[in-house]
């Protein structure tokens, strides 16, 4: 499907398409989307929590109206006469790979993890390197806690937070609120100050460039796995742990990724738990069938070096099978997990809050 970033009919919409005002969110927390489109025949709405067909006025403005939203964060598009349309009025935008959404806050209480709130901020820095093992450019993100001194004594454990198929490094940070998260919880005492790590999660570029059908291509994908995961042991980490006030070793080291990234941190966590002590994943896809092949080594033993192995899946996410046989598999070989369920689907609606409820978790005392 091809993407318009502006509807063909603004190029003839009257001088008043500059004021509108496209997304109004409302006191009770309905939303009014608009876009300036006279000579499209059709348009539509649609995103998480959102779906609905545009009204279109005599002066060629499109209306629709969302129910009542619950305070979040939430995605959505146009479609313009079957294009893939952003809302040219909202500069607020979840970049993707393959298909940019604009993102609508619907703001609600401070105690919501991803609201930001009048505490100390960490900060985000980037890093791009030349990868020996992708042989290409990469980068991530780190994220450094309120009070991180580079010259000071004082070490943080870390946690890689690894994004979905077709984001990007900036994803955790962008839509998933990451930093704002992790300040509100250490604000609150709720999560031990942590360095987060957030690779570009891809091992060959090849798995996204030419879209969706990539992921059909089983050698590839393969070839995408295996050399993400070198990526992060052989260059990421030993890069944080040189230019970062980090503690080394499996104790003081996490991973936990959405979707693709769920996969990946499965992976790579539980076949090195010489790495990493602690283990997650958000709605993981991407993982076969055959976990005796991709998890050689996995058994009852791993529990005496596992401090947790958390697991979550929305209920209506088109993944939710494949996460329970997964654990039904680490069930039958007497491996200990948690297992968390949650309303919604394959969203950053249901990844934020798993965020907020995996992170203060981490690095506590055994």
């Amino acid at each position: 499907m091809k993407t318009l970033f502006l509807a063909a009919g603004l190029m003839t919409a009257p001088a008043f398409a500059q004021s509108i005002v496209s997304p109004e969110v409302q006191p009770d927390g309905r939303v009014t989307f608009r876009l300036v489109a006279p000579n499209a025949k059709q348009v539509k709405v649609a995103g998480e929590g959102v779906g609905a067909d545009l009204q279109r006025d005599t002066n060629g403005v499109w209306t629709a109206t969302s129910p009542v939203l619950s305070p979040d964060i939430y995605n959505y598009s146009f479609d313009v006469d079957g294009a893939h349309t952003l809302d040219p009025a909202n500069p607020l935008v979840k970049f993707n790979l393959l298909n940019s959404e604009n993102m609508v806050h619907v703001p609600g209480p401070k105690s919501l993890l991803w609201e930001v709130n009048d505490v100390p901020h960490g900060e985000l820095g980037r890093h791009t390197f030349k990868s020996t093992v992708a042989g290409e450019s990469r980068n991530y993100v780190v994220y450094t806690p309120p009070g991180y001194e580079p010259k000071a004594r004082t070490r943080y454990p870390v946690l890689y937070l690894l994004h979905g198929y077709s984001d990007d490094a900036d994803s955790w940070s962008t839509a998933g609120c990451a930093n704002v998260i992790l300040d509100n919880l250490i604000a609150r005492g709720q999560a031990k100050p942590m360095l987060v790590v957030m690779p570009l999660g891809y091992g060959t570029m090849e798995i996204v460039t030419n879209g969706w059908s990539r992921v059909n291509d089983p050698v590839l994908w393969q070839k995408n796995l295996d050399q993400f995961e070198k990526i992060l042991l052989e260059e990421v980490i030993p890069q944080v742990d040189k230019s970062y006030r980090v503690r080394k070793g499996r104790e003081s080291r996490a991973i936990v990724g959405l979707s693709m990234g769920g996969a990946e941190s499965l992976l790579t966590g539980l076949n090195h738990l010489d790495r990493f002590a602690w283990v997650g994943s958000f709605s993981a896809g991407g993982l076969g069938t055959n976990y005796v092949s991709e998890f050689p080594k996995l058994d009852s033993q791993a529990n005496k070096k596992l401090h947790l192995l958390w697991i979550g899946c929305g209920t209506s996410d088109w993944l939710y099978s494949a996460n329970q046989g997964f654990c039904s598999w680490l069930k039958s070989e007497d491996i200990h997990y948690q297992w968390v369920e949650s309303p919604g689907g394959h969203a950053y609606t249901v990844w934020r809050r798993y965020l907020g409820e995996f992170a203060p978790l981490l690095f506590q005392k055994k």
